[in-house]
């Protein structure tokens, strides 16, 4: 079964990367080309600056590129979204394969699929990029890109254990508050173990005061719908599938 639910998932992840790449593609591209047209003309009014006061200024302009803008918003883009998703499809279905079976509640496989895919974007996305959301290169110090990443992946992995130790109390709030009440119990365990979490980590607020901030909200709203594109499309879709195996008495644990 696992070999079999990983080779679904993963091919269901690269097509899904499709669709978040034509949502990306159409959407998401044009905040980064004013975001970058933003960038450019900061570093205009430097360069024109410096030489006002006798100093020598170097954009980014005029260092050499090495990828291209149109190879970034085409084929760069292309790979990195379906090599992206591809990854979190197999990771999804591994997933899958230790859930099926051992998930307290009677869960069909479309349910555990979609409740699978639900969490996965809420533990793994949405809650951490709360914290630090996406944000354009433009809008960020080049030096501290390394810690803000690193402050990212932290807020991940909080997350992840904080959703772990929540859903592992589920048994004894079942026992105690009934299915619905232990639910409840669940959500508040997390929210309030990321929210502590997320008051101790450090803030980072590097957008700089003339960003429009109307293509900030786009860029994020890009980022968001994407990550959602993907998470749904794989909850709905693979839940299908598994479902119509569970019917044939293909999926066992």
């Amino acid at each position: 079964m696992v070999v079999a639910v990983l080779v679904y998932s993963t091919a269901f992840g690269g097509l899904f990367g499709l669709l978040s790449f034509g949502f990306l593609k159409i959407y998401g591209e044009p905040q980064v080309e004013r975001a970058v047209a933003f960038e450019t003309q900061r570093n205009d009014a430097r360069a024109a600056a410096g030489k006002a006061e006798g100093h020598m200024h170097m954009s980014d302009d005029d260092e050499n590129e090495v990828v291209s803008r149109s190879v970034q918003a085409g084929l760069g883009l292309f790979v990195a979204v379906l090599v992206y998703s591809t990854a979190f499809g197999g990771l999804f279905g591994l997933a899958y394969a230790v859930a099926y079976g051992r998930v307290p509640g009677a869960l069909t496989p479309r349910a555990l699929s979609v409740a699978l895919a639900a969490v996965g974007f809420v533990t793994i996305y949405l809650v951490p990029n709360l914290k630090y959301p996406a944000n354009p290169l433009s809008a960020g110090a080049p030096e501290t890109i390394g810690i803000r990443t690193a402050l990212y992946f932290l807020m991940i992995a909080i997350s992840l254990a904080a959703m772990t130790a929540s859903l592992t109390l589920k048994r004894s709030f079942v026992g105690r508050f009934g299915e619905w009440n232990a639910n409840l119990c669940v959500a508040a365990c997390y929210i309030v173990l990321v929210g502590i979490a997320a008051s101790l980590l450090p803030a980072v607020n590097e957008v700089p005061d003339q960003f429009p901030a109307l293509l900030l909200w786009n860029f994020r709203i890009a980022s968001v719908g994407a990550q959602l594109i993907m998470w749904a499309t794989l909850g709905l879709l693979f839940g299908a599938l598994t479902q119509r195996a569970a019917a044939r008495g293909k999926v066992h644990v």
